[in-house]
């Protein structure tokens, strides 16, 4: 029996007979997909690769657009300009997709899972420890001693602790409920926590479906209530995460923002399930298919690259240029120099042996890849 949820009974829904046939390609192609990834030399960079395009598609389906290439490098810690929000947002995404891929199958789902997707740690103790150490040291501190600062320790000690709080957001340590559960942020009324359980639910719901159908199903009750306002972007990933979960796929995380790019907006956005139903189906199609055209045209380049390869000493650095620039989309002379451990100036000039593409066009910042 489907849960009360406020994300509506989607086990419930009737599979329309045209919707068969699309269910039918989707999991022959995603199926298709993972085994040759499964047994690919390149399926590590192949993962690699598309954890950046589906982190910009992610951005791409909300109406924002973030460079590819400026997210490699903003996760290289080497941006050439200040990060836009959107590019904060996109680097999120690719965070979060590298958690799901890398920890078991079942965690991303588990309520713990779910707790540090979203960012709820143990943030708010570390602060209130933090706190009370600050308070009991100035209560320690005897008047007219260097700690009195007399009638402004108040405000003297709440500016240090802005101050910290500075300092851990900057670090990247900050947790979610550190940074939005002041009122004045958060509403709440959002009922996040419930919504969020409910679909969890409708998630375990649907384990007599096959994983694409339950996917879509999942998919779907995200996209009608994200309960998840400001995390909205974590609903297809948690969806990649179900089929990796029911086994459907085991050599890669399926990137469902890409494949959504694939069908137009207006039957994704469809107010008739049954073709909201046929869109996500029609897009893990094109989605696998596309993923393996790409894989054969990377494992190509990566032919021909170590082809180049055949006359070069034993302690070559070349080999480890190959591996590197197949792993991101792009890659610029002070990336390769710090993966490798090689000047920048030696880096390019391995570049120039292998002959790979420029991309950017410019003459400063420059980048290469293989397309």
């Amino acid at each position: 029996m489907t849960p009360a949820s406020p994300l509506g009974a989607a086990s419930d829904w009737p599979v329309p007979g045209a919707a068969l046939g699309a269910l039918a390609a989707a999991e022959d192609a995603l199926a298709r997909l993972d085994e040759r990834i499964r047994s690919s030399p390149i399926a590590e960079g192949f993962v690699s690769r598309t954890h950046f395009h589906d982190a910009c598609a992610s951005l791409w389906l909300t109406g924002e657009l973030v460079s590819l290439e400026d997210l490699v490098l903003h996760d290289a810690r080497m941006d050439i300009h200040a990060p836009t929000h959107a590019l904060t947002r996109a680097q999120a995404v690719l965070r979060a997709r590298r958690r799901i891929a890398n920890a078991a199958p079942e965690w991303p789902l588990s309520p713990d899972g779910l707790k540090s997707l979203r960012g709820d740690g143990d943030g708010e103790t570390r602060e209130a420890v933090r706190a009370g150490e600050g308070d009991g040291l100035e209560d320690d501190a005897a008047p007219g001693s260097p700690g009195d600062a007399g009638p402004l320790a108040g405000e003297l000690a709440a500016i240090d602790r802005a101050l910290d709080r500075s300092t851990t957001v900057l670090a990247g340590d900050a947790t979610r409920a550190e940074l939005l559960r002041n009122p004045l942020v958060y509403d709440p009324d959002a009922e996040e926590d419930e919504k969020l359980e409910a679909w969890r639910r409708a998630a375990a719901v649907v384990q007599s479906e096959s994983p694409v159908l339950a996917a879509a199903f999942l998919w779907d009750a995200w996209e009608s209530d994200p309960p998840l306002a400001r995390q909205a972007w974590l609903g297809p990933l948690l969806v990649s995460a179900v089929l990796r979960a029911r086994r459907k796929t085991r050599a890669h995380l399926v990137c469902v923002n890409f494949a959504l790019r694939c069908v137009p907006r207006e039957k994704r956005r469809s107010p008739e399930p049954a073709v909201r139903l046929n869109a996500f189906l029609d897009a893990i199609t094109a989605g696998a298919e596309a993923g393996m055209k790409d894989h054969d045209r990377w494992l190509l380049a990566r032919r021909h690259l170590e082809g180049k390869l055949k006359t070069r000493r034993s302690s070559s650095r070349l080999p480890g240029l190959v591996e590197f620039i197949l792993a991101r989309p792009i890659a610029s002379a002070g990336m390769i120099a710090a993966a490798l451990g090689v000047t920048p100036r030696a880096a390019q000039d391995m570049v120039a042996e292998l002959g790979l593409r420029e991309i950017t066009g410019r003459g400063r910042y420059r980048a290469w890849g293989v397309l």
